[in-house]
């Protein structure tokens, strides 16, 4: 579980689905930025305000019945078992609304073509985008969305609310291929997520451990 909370922590956005940006407007009507000492300032509406990003796959059902997957961001862990993720309203909003649920899954290095074309194309302008990259599909038995099978894992959420560009839902469930896991555990070495370079405008692995979480810093408690 731990791991899990890691990568959904860092979640941000690949694409700026819709969420409103405040602080252009505020920043029109305020105080010039003072320079920070001995670093470059980029302001608060840099694309590095959180990278870097996991990208996040958001799949739900159609009202054909059809599987229908995103790349979402813009979110994050908001609870032990909740998830928020801040979208504008297309496809999979309109799915939300129809089914109230949908699962999530982690883009990796054997899934990148694939995924960055998931966040390319809109499900209202190809609705068979799944089936146009080879994937395929198994309907969750513990909510109404789909599972896709290339993605090794994968958390089934119910709807718990959504408005005002705000999607919040309760993780119901994780599952894992056993192709991912050692000692009967997720094993993110194996799983091999990728995140967004804002910087670079590239996708990247995630790399070695580098420390214990909880561990390294007992070194300042002794």
């Amino acid at each position: 579980m731990k791991k899990i909370v890691i990568i959904l922590g860092l979640i941000g956005l690949l694409l700026p689905f819709g969420c409103k940006n405040q602080n252009n407007t505020d920043m029109k009507n305020s105080e010039p930025l003072k320079e920070v000492s001995g670093r470059k300032n980029f302001g608060p509406d840099h694309a590095l305000v959180t990278t870097p990003q996991p990208c996040v796959m958001i799949a739900t059902w159609d009202k054909d019945h059809n599987p229908d997957v995103m790349m979402a961001a813009w979110a994050g862990q908001y609870d032990y078992k909740k998830i928020v993720v801040s979208l504008s309203k297309h496809k999979t909003t309109e799915n939300l609304e129809l089914t109230g649920a949908f699962t999530v899954s982690f883009a990796d290095v054997r899934t990148v073509a694939e995924s960055d074309y998931f966040g390319l194309v809109s499900g209202y302008k190809v609705p068979d985008k799944v089936a146009r990259v080879g994937f395929t599909v198994t309907p969750s038995p513990n909510v109404d969305a789909p599972i896709i099978n290339e993605y090794p894992l994968t958390l089934e959420c119910k709807v718990v609310s959504w408005g005002d560009g705000i999607l919040v839902g309760e993780v119901v469930n994780q599952s894992a291929s056993e192709s991912i896991l050692t000692d009967g555990k997720i094993d993110l070495a194996k799983l091999q997520p990728i995140v967004f370079d804002a910087a670079g405008m590239c996708y990247r692995a995630i790399g070695e451990v580098v420390g214990g979480a909880w561990n390294a810093g007992k070194k300042f408690t002794e």
